[in-house]
């Protein structure tokens, strides 16, 4: 094999594992931002989500709220892509949340990865934090 083969198939080997390492981080979901309103001891929660929708085989297709334990507390089903649409923000109403608890996560999933490793952890006794913002409207 020649020196200029080499380095070609190296280069290549190269932008290979950069398109797809960088495919396997852009593919995620991605939670931009949370609001939680408490109404009437239910809550509203209000998620922002940016993802790379590309059609009816690969969009993000859900989020919901769970306790430090893992119990979901609400989820919030996304029927259709929003391939036009990013970010997006939709609403989810009727959350019961424990009184005892303070802190819960939102999570994302997407139909190609499932659940996302990141997610957005929210402390209900602080007015804003990382990614979140919570109302109380007693």
């Amino acid at each position: 094999m020649t020196m200029p083969t080499r380095i070609h198939r190296f280069g290549l080997a190269l932008l290979c594992l950069a398109v797809m390492g960088g495919q396997a981080i852009a593919g995620q979901v991605e939670i931009v931002h949370t609001q939680f309103i408490s109404r009437g001891g239910t809550w509203q929660v209000y998620t922002t989500l940016r993802h790379g929708d590309t059609g009816w085989e690969h969009y993000a297709d859900a989020w919901r709220v769970v306790t430090e334990t893992g119990d979901v507390l609400g989820t919030r089903t996304l029927f259709h892509p929003h391939v036009d649409e990013q970010p997006f923000t939709r609403f989810q109403g009727g959350i019961m949340i424990p009184a005892d608890t303070h802190i819960v996560y939102v999570e994302a999933h997407d139909k190609e990865h499932g659940w996302s490793p990141q997610r957005v952890q929210v402390d209900l006794r602080q007015a804003k934090g990382e990614r979140f913002t919570v109302q109380r409207k007693e």
